[in-house]
Order: structure tokens, then sequence, then C-alpha cells
């Protein structure tokens, strides 16, 4: 493995800010001390930089030493909205918030790869370095793209990546083509009638609609998708009653859909809302169904791909394969890559803990590794005649 030795100088720093970033964890659309920090560092090194696009997004502009193509490098900034259970010394100190996937991880990784371009600056065209806001379901990708990103910072090329517990140290893997699925979310409200439990004639009940709506939502795919065509339906939440002897005025489901392909995704929210209209008619209640697409299908360019695997073959040898299995996981950088061809890959660590977990456990040593694999994508690519 050949992590550039400029980086490996400074590893022991990268550690310093990632933990930083974990003790103070932000959830989308509020990052704001970490955007600061961000803003502030690139800045010391010399990076022009741009704050406030899509709300919290901050972009950072490096010219090299001469002409050539422009290569744009993406990081997300947000937390999630849950306990950190790692009892950690640099454990996150805000309650109910916790950096369980790693971004803080993959902002300070594109810092590593900017200070490092920043120091040099032995490289051809310009490294656009964008670091995202609200990629945990919140939109922060179409919030930067609504902020004229590209129009403002135009990309020839563009990657990012995802740390993965479930891969091998330094192991680089992604998928030609479809590579994640696509999403939505949904809150249902049921308002029906409260009664007493024991007279539920007088009522309209919400908690025995809501269980058939449960139902019918699950056989939208088994019986309406083309059974060669992955996509799953899966209600997460279902809130009702307080009382033994209460029959509630209202149920509130929620949960997520996804998709490999975008008439999949079309179809789903459209049998979603038919069936929420036909059961509020049937049962004389109504139901208000707030049904949204929060990311796209991910797509990687095969060129974009081939290019990745030969530059990371070169830091990470025989690691690093086009090789990824397909998921119904989901990325908002899909939104990103619809715009801007590129690819999006995997990075493994070695950490046991899956992502999402309140034990999960952001390995450091992977941080020089992927700030290597992104200067060297600049450093390639933007001397590169396409």
């Amino acid at each position: 493995m050949t992590v550039l030795p400029a980086i490996a100088a400074f590893a022991e720093d990268l550690t310093a800010i990632r933990r930083d970033f974990h003790m103070h964890p932000e959830i989308g659309f509020q990052e704001h001390r970490t955007s600061a920090r961000v803003a502030e560092l690139l800045a010391s090194w010399g990076v022009t930089v741009t704050r406030g696009i899509g709300g919290t997004g901050v972009v950072g502009v490096l010219e090299g030493s001469r002409p050539g193509r422009t290569i744009g490098l993406r990081a997300d900034m947000d937390a999630l909205p849950m306990e950190e259970q790692t009892n950690l010394p640099y454990a996150s100190r805000t309650p109910g918030v916790f950096h369980g996937c790693g971004h803080d991880g993959h902002t300070t990784i594109l810092l590593g790869a900017a200070r490092y371009l920043a120091e040099n600056r032995d490289f051809a065209g310009r490294a656009v370095f964008i670091f995202q806001p609200a990629e945990e379901g919140l939109g922060g990708a179409r919030a930067m793209l609504a902020d004229g990103l590209f129009d403002r910072f135009p990309c020839d090329e563009l990657y990012g990546l995802h740390n993965s517990p479930y891969h091998p140290h330094s192991r680089v893997t992604i998928r030609p083509g479809i590579a994640q699925a696509g999403a939505g979310f949904f809150d249902i409200r049921i308002t029906g009638r409260g009664a007493h439990g024991a007279y539920p004639h007088m009522g309209r009940d919400p908690i025995t609609i809501g269980a058939g709506l449960v139902k019918e939502l699950q056989e939208i795919v088994a019986r309406n998708t083309d059974p060669t065509h992955a996509a799953v339906v899966s209600v997460t939440e279902f809130h009702a009653g307080s009382a033994y002897n209460v029959i509630p005025g209202e149920a509130v489901l929620r949960g997520t859909f996804r998709y490999l392909d975008d008439a999949d995704g079309a179809m789903i929210e459209g049998r979603m809302r038919r069936i929420c209209e036909g059961l509020a008619h049937a049962h004389e209640v109504e139901i208000a169904a707030d049904i949204r697409t929060v990311f796209g299908v991910l797509s990687n360019d095969p060129a974009r791909v081939a290019n990745l695997i030969d530059v990371a073959q070169g830091v990470v040898g025989d690691l690093a394969a086009p090789d990824a299995e397909l998921t119904m996981g989901s990325e908002d950088m899909a939104d990103l890559l619809n715009v801007v061809p590129g690819a999006f890959f995997n990075l493994g660590h070695n950490g046991t803990v899956p992502l999402h977990n309140p034990g999960y456990v952001f390995d450091d040593s992977i941080l020089p590794v992927g700030a290597s694999l992104f200067a060297r994508l600049v450093e390639v690519r933007g001397g590169a005649e396409g």
C-alpha cells in the first residue's frame, strides 16, 4: 500500500480533527460548527472557500500549477439523531446525536486531501472540494444543486466515498452502473374517531385500519412489481393509543421504500396514494399521506469507475476492484452523479460494528488512505484528456 508520504506525515493531525468532529456532531442542515471548522481549515491552507451553499454546505476551490480538468471531490458532514454507546474518550458530547455513519471520517478524509494538494500544488487543472450537509434523508445534495452548485463550480468528474466496516482494511469496492437504490420516505396519518374500547361501533378505529394498511403496502411489491426487479416497502413506525380501554382517534405510520428503477419508484408512490384514498373511503376516515422521494438511484459512470480503479490500485494495490454488490441502501450523492459523471466507492476498515449502530466505531487508520485516494484522483485525472 502506498499512502502518500506527505499525508502520512500529518496523519495524527487528521485523527485529532476527526475526533473533534466526532465529539461535536450535528444533524442535517444544522452543521454550523462543523462547516465553520471546515471553512477555517481550508482557508488556512490557501483554499478559496464559499460557505452557505444549500444551507450549511461548504465548497473549496484550489487551482493547480497548470491547465487541466476540474475534478470534484465530495464528503458529507451530518450526524444521526441517535445516542452513542461506545464509551470512547472522544464520544459525542451532544445528547441524542452521534456520528454513527462515519461522516466525520469522510469530512476529515476530504480535508486531508485538500491540505496535501494545497501544500504541493503539483497538479493540473482545478480541485473542487464539496462538503455536503444533510445526507441522512434530508436532501442535502438536492439543496446544494438548487443553490447552483455545479453552475457556480462546474466539474468534469466527481468522486466520493463511504467507509465500510463490512470490508477488509483499505479494500476499495465499487460497482459500475446502477449501484445503490433510490429511496422514498412516507408519513401516513389516519384520523378516525375515538371511542371506548367496549363500544368500538361508536368509533372509527384507526388501529385496525392502520393494520390493514400495513398489509396492503406490503402487497405493492409482491403483486405490482416485476419479480425480476428489486424493490422494498418497509413500515418502520406505527404510533397509536395511550390506554387499555380507549380506541384512539388517530394513528401514524412511517417508513421507507427503495427501488432500482425510477419507474418502479413512481409506481410504488402512486399505489400508496391510491391505497390510502381507497381505505379512507371504505372506512369513512381521513388518511393524509406525505410521500416523498429523497434519493435517486445511484449510478456510477463505467468510464469513471475504470479511472478510479486505476488510481486506487496505485494506492492500495490489488485491494481495489470493481466488484461491489448491488445494494438496496441509498446515498444522496446519487443526485450529484445525475449531473456530473463520476463514481462513488466504499473504503473498508477494521471496524466490527455495523453502520447506524450505537456502538459503531470509525477506524482512524483509514484517514490517510482515503485522503491519498482523493488526492491521487485529482493529480491523475486533472491532467487526463478525458
